[in-house]
């Protein structure tokens, strides 16, 4: 059994010395109570894990305790005492926040079973924050890295779009940090506990997307084995990221601009309407406005999506953010790789500002990757840096790929990246920022083992 610092609050001073000893024989710290007042008083000395108190004691009772500890320290789960005929106190402790309750007289196997799962319950809870405090952070905008006018506006935007649920339409080349932006309006909202749900429109088959999205009914179509929620369902009030967006065909077009205008939708194959309260970002690096005219792409929709337009200017326009983009990306890269942080050389920084960076800060993360992978020095100079053509032919030479196609190129980096990770496929997705699903229907596409 894990150890935990137990403070018993009781003004039965049998039941505090039956439960010290208890405690202490299997190994928890233990501090006692005669009132809740005491209590109180020693909370910051003991920094309890667990608080058992009774609930009628003189002064302030059990329930009161209770509520003064959840106000407190809700991190503190209190188990309350109760007797067996006082079941509606048990009852009300519960609906205010008690972890649980135990009955007189004492069932020491029963308050050891209750600790145990108290201290199990507090070490996930603290995973789980940890997880969600991992995910928020890379997209905090303090990780939005760059001076540059435009990016100093972007960040405005950000801010001033985060405190409300407007949809946004992102633009920019292939590349430039999209999704990062995406990231960090909904990780700087009001709803970043929610769920952000990230959609590559491009990813999945056409008539796949409005399943994937808005969900089916079992027997909706061949393969519908079951009823399964969408990404819009999923989203709750969080935000849904729809990448690629002007990728889409004119009938889908038509049905995601139903759920921007209606809020609602209909699962493929069922009757009865869904609602949805999640945010809709949107992004592309498509011609929006010459697609309208050509009619590839709703006017109604596009204006319904650029409520808010942030156009995120390419790498080879914000030279003066390379050294600085530079330098957080080795640093992120040298973590993962638990090695030194290397220095660029003032002949690699040279390299980094003239080359024109046609794959924006996703290519120069890459040629960073790649330099720290292969680099074995605490200095980086221009001769470990492979650029465009020069990327291309190590890849060849490390047998990855000689294929220049999109999918050819799309092979050789799952493969950098898994070499990277040394096959952890979990690390191997946070590199790539996709789903483990998604990152297994890659590898089966490209016959990676």
């Amino acid at each position: 059994m894990e150890r935990a610092r137990v403070l018993i609050v009781d003004d039965d001073a049998s039941i505090r010395e039956t439960l010290e000893l208890h405690f202490h024989g299997v190994g928890h710290e233990v501090t006692t109570a005669a009132s809740a007042e005491d209590a109180l008083s020693q909370l910051a000395s003991v920094d309890p894990t667990l608080v058992v108190t009774d609930v009628r004691m003189g002064g302030m009772d059990g329930l009161a305790l209770l509520e003064t500890l959840r106000a407190r320290r809700p991190d503190v789960d209190v188990v309350v005492m109760t007797a067996f005929e006082d079941m509606r106190t048990a009852i009300g402790a519960m609906k205010a926040g008690a972890y649980d309750y135990l009955v007189k007289p004492l069932d020491l196997d029963q308050i050891d079973l209750v600790v145990e799962r108290s201290v199990r319950d507090q070490r996930l809870r603290r995973r789980a924050a940890q997880l969600a405090a991992d995910a928020a952070e890379p997209y905090a905008l303090s990780h939005l890295v760059g001076r540059d006018p435009r990016m100093i506006e972007i960040y405005k935007t950000i801010g001033a779009v985060a405190r409300t649920r407007t949809p946004v339409l992102i633009r920019g080349e292939t590349g430039t940090g999209k999704e990062v932006i995406a990231r960090a309006i909904h990780f700087n909202s009001a709803d970043a506990a929610e769920p952000f749900v990230a959609v590559n429109c491009t990813s999945i088959p056409e008539p796949l997307l409005e399943s994937e999205l808005f969900g089916h009914v079992k027997g909706s179509f061949t393969g519908a084995t079951g009823d399964r929620k969408g990404r819009f369902e999923l989203a709750g009030r969080g935000t849904i990221f729809l990448d690629e967006i002007g990728d889409t065909s004119p009938a889908f077009q038509a049905k995601l601009l139903r759920v921007l205008q209606e809020r609602e939708f209909h699962p493929v194959g069922g009757e009865r309407v869904r609602r949805t309260e999640a945010r809709v970002v949107a992004a592309t690096h498509r011609p929006l406005e010459r697609m309208v005219r050509e009619e590839r792409f709703r006017e109604d929709l596009y204006f319904r999506l650029r409520v808010v337009e942030i156009i995120v200017p390419p790498l080879r326009e914000r030279r003066g953010d390379i050294e600085l983009l530079a330098e957080n990306l080795l640093r992120e890269g040298a973590r993962e790789m638990h090695r030194g942080v290397p220095v660029l050389a003032p002949d690699a920084l040279a390299r980094l500002a003239a080359y024109d960076w046609p794959g924006n800060v996703r290519e120069l993360e890459n040629a960073l990757t790649r330099a720290l992978v292969l680099g074995r020095g605490s200095t980086l100079s221009a001769g470990d840096l492979a650029l465009g053509q020069e990327s291309a032919a190590v890849d060849g030479a490390d047998g990855a790929s000689d294929d220049q196609s999109l999918a050819g190129v799309e092979r050789a980096h799952i493969l950098r990246v898994l070499q990277r990770t040394k096959g952890n496929k979990r690390q191997a997705c946070r590199l790539l920022r996709i789903s483990r699903p998604r990152l297994d229907r890659l590898l089966e596409k490209h016959g990676i083992r």
